[in-house]
């Protein structure tokens, strides 16, 4: 199989700091290779260098001749003034600028390279590009195609620059964090497109659904390497495990080994002056291997939580209304102790407005929400990252608090900084200089010092990487409060909630038991049931079946077979006009303004050709 990149002997540091180093691999045609590692560890920097837009200390990148490469970073910019559909045409590469041309060609500007121009639309199968442009970015929930981009979110940039990348379809996409700021349905509606598609993918995720579905290969960095495992997410888990095993028995024999080459080299100095050079160097080489011990800490977050008492919150006829779009209406609800409830649902139903009433950040338009008097809240906000950059990360904590009780002990904010992996070269270093993981840890940290005993999560698995997202997993199933998460991570959710809350829109809010896969599997037997009960329905009311043909066939009425005859004659004549229309276009002999009256005709010519073949498709199952 052909090779469409190749990665060879990369390294970045960035002062003191080595990301990674030696790094090679290669990315071969279909391949679709997953980028794993902790937060800080370089996974956005190796794929900044890979698309050539970060400088390499060492190593090179080699592309197969012609490949196209198509590149969706963390967090994409666009020109202030354009609407949507241009700032997405904008990134569209080879086929975007064709259409930029020949659309000017049609408007009367410099039209003299028209026959040209619709060689190139032809070549490049860009006729139907800007449709799909449309098409993709309404699956993104992007509806206001002339909006500028400066009045679009964060997030919905994210969205746009995502939709340039899938419809350029390049020949390998390298993709950071593409579920980022996407509703459950649309990370559903990616994986299956991206499932679909023949290119090339390397990406940076943390949805484990995702990679599992989607990815044939895992690439972990870790201790400034990389390790490679030739299957899904799943694979790599196991494969990991045994990885990390056989790490640790190997560096036991390393360990008991040094202890007998210690008391060699502790013999009294004018022996070991007249041993082997080579023994001695071998010591001090055994002597870095036992002492290369990995470092598997973990992020803690065993801090304890307030006493919570039985009485959480209780909703009574709550309302809330934008205009004419509801968020809630009359909505009654009674929270339980120690309940973790998820919310999932499209972008715009209201999920986050409902979490802002609840906080009292929000006023309802009417009805009320009692809390208990015991309550104490911990919100993780999806716009919480509201950090000093220039102070230091240790700094933030203090701020905060001094020390900290944890399991019944306190800790120093140096030491519970030192539970989230915050080494202590990293807690002196300035915010500024993080990661957007890292100061998502950060910011999880402070949420979680003050002991809350109600945990309200918004996103909270944005740019978390797997390792903390697994502790934070685990944290919250044991974690002796009530929670409330809204994400649109489904392994998260799975691990996580007992139940959710499914916001449909319009105020339609379903309390369902259980976790989202359950859900999703329910929502996909009711869909079934209904798409049978109606097949069966309208099967009942249809025209009984001819019987001199076959009982599996009706025949077609008098009015039927004209019209499947009229068909045949007008498809024939349709398709004669549109082959002259070729020939006199390509005889150039017409000038511009002919060119392009004949150029729209074809366009119609196509589109009723296309229309009357389904008909006659259709008609001719029945046919005599």
């Amino acid at each position: 199989m052909a090779i469409d990149l190749q990665v060879e002997n990369l390294s970045k540091r960035f002062g003191d700091l080595l990301l990674f180093s030696g790094v090679s691999f290669t990315v071969e045609e279909r391949q679709r290779i997953g980028l794993i590692a902790r937060n800080g560890k370089g996974k956005s920097t190796l794929l900044k260098m890979i698309a050539g837009e970060e400088p390499l200390d060492n190593g090179k990148v080699v592309m197969r001749a012609g490949v196209r490469l198509g590149y969706l970073e963390q967090e994409p910019s666009f020109s202030t003034s354009q609407p949507v559909i241009e700032a997405c045409l904008s990134r569209g590469g080879e086929k975007a600028a064709v259409i930029a041309r020949y659309e000017k060609a049609l408007s009367g500007e410099g039209n003299d390279n028209l026959e040209y121009l619709m060689g190139e639309m032809d070549r490049l199968d860009a006729w139907d590009y800007e449709s799909r442009v449309k098409q993709v970015l309404s699956q993104l929930k992007i509806k206001d195609f002339a909006q500028p981009v400066n009045e679009l979110s964060g997030g919905q940039k994210k969205r746009v620059a995502l939709a340039a990348v899938l419809i350029e379809q390049p020949d390998i996409m390298i993709l950071d964090e593409p579920t980022n700021h996407l509703d459950i349905e649309m990370v559903e509606w990616l994986e299956d497109y991206l499932s679909r598609i023949g290119c090339s993918l390397l990406m940076v995720t943390h949805d484990r659904y995702f990679l599992d579905n989607v990815c044939n290969e895992i690439i972990e960095i870790d201790d400034n390497r990389i390790y490679r495992y030739k299957g899904n997410y799943s694979y790599f888990l196991q494969r990991r495990e045994e990885r990390l095993e056989n790490l640790a028995a190997e560096t036991a024999r390393a360990r008991n080994l040094l202890r007998t080459e210690l008391e060699w080299m502790r013999r009294q100095p004018q022996a070991r002056a007249h041993k082997a050079k080579y023994r001695i160097d071998a010591f001090y080489k055994l002597e870095e291997k036992a002492a290369a011990m990995r470092d598997d800490s973990k992020v803690s977050l065993e801090v304890k939580s307030q006493y919570i008492g039985n009485k959480i919150f209780v909703i009574k006829a709550l309302s809330k209304a934008f205009g004419e779009k509801l968020i809630t209406k009359d909505f009654y609800y009674t929270f339980a102790r120690y309940e973790k409830l998820g919310i999932v649902g499209s972008n715009g139903t209201g999920k986050s407005t409902f979490i802002k009433m609840l906080l009292g950040e929000q006023a309802p338009d009417s009805g009320t929400i009692e809390v208990g008097e015991t309550v104490k809240w911990g919100y993780y906000s999806q716009d919480g990252l509201h950090f000093n950059e220039q102070m230091k990360v240790i700094d933030v904590v203090k701020n905060i608090a001094e020390v900290i009780p944890v399991a019944g002990k306190m800790l120093t904010a140096s030491q519970f900084l030192q539970h989230f992996l915050f080494s202590p070269e990293k807690q002196y270093s300035y915010v500024y200089k993080l990661s957007g993981g890292e100061k998502r840890r950060l910011y999880l940290c402070t949420v979680l010092m003050s002991n809350p005993n109600f945990l309200v999560l918004d996103e909270p698995t944005n740019d978390l990487d797997i390792e903390t997202l697994q502790v934070l997993e685990e944290y919250l199933r044991d974690f002796k409060g009530c929670v409330i998460v809204v994400s649109h991570d489904r392994y998260f959710m799975d691990k996580v909630v007992d139940h959710i809350f499914v916001f449909g829109g319009n105020a339609d809010i379903k309390d369902f038991p259980g976790n989202y896969t359950e859900y999703r599997d329910w929502r996909e037997e009711e869909k079934a049931s209904a798409a049978k009960e109606a097949a069966a329905k309208a099967a009942k009311n249809s025209v009984p079946k001819q019987s001199y043909r076959s009982e599996s066939k009706r025949k077609l009425s008098f009015k039927e077979q004209r019209e499947f005859e009229a068909l045949e004659t007008e498809i024939s004549a349709l398709e004669e006009e549109k082959a002259m229309l070729e020939s006199e276009m390509c005889s150039g002999t017409l000038d511009n303004k002919a060119l392009m009256e004949k150029s729209v005709r074809i366009q119609e010519l196509i589109e009723l050709i296309d229309i009357k073949s389904m008909r006659w498709l259709e008609l001719s199952e029945y046919a005599g």
